[in-house]
């Protein structure tokens, strides 16, 4: 299964709204830009659980949890993210969990091969970490 996820980042914005002009100015069909969006959502899903090496921790306050349609999402305050020589800290996180590997998971299996969208945007964190304003 391919997560739309990412189609709320900066780079799946971008793109649909290319497509969008593209679908006004007839020169593809909205039926070419939906396939286009869902080879976005596989490729984009692809390489986040394959090809990105870096990794992050961050630790924080439990505001709000929830898990429904095998999807988590909490919300977190006064939040730290660390990386190699690096902390940035934040007010407040959301973050949305979703099975990486596609197959059903229950509320107590361990998620192995997480994919993890955070709202907003802030660079030094890159792609998957967005920061909530």
């Amino acid at each position: 299964m391919s997560y739309q996820l990412y189609r709320n980042t900066t780079l799946g914005n971008s793109l649909q709204e290319s497509l969008d002009e593209l679908i006004q100015t007839q020169q593809i069909s909205p039926q070419l830009a939906l396939q286009v969006l869902l080879q976005f959502d596989k490729a984009i899903n692809y390489a986040l659980s394959n090809k990105v090496k870096c990794k992050i921790s961050f630790k924080g306050h439990l505001n709000t949890y929830r898990f429904c349609d095998n999807v988590w999402t909490f919300v977190l305050n006064d939040v730290e993210f660390r990386e190699v020589g690096e902390i940035i800290k934040v007010d407040k996180v959301k973050v949305v969990a979703c099975d990486g590997k596609g197959e059903k998971a229950s509320a107590s299996s361990a998620y192995n091969g997480v994919s993890v969208y955070v709202d907003n945007n802030h660079e030094n964190l890159g792609l998957l970490l967005k920061l909530v304003q």
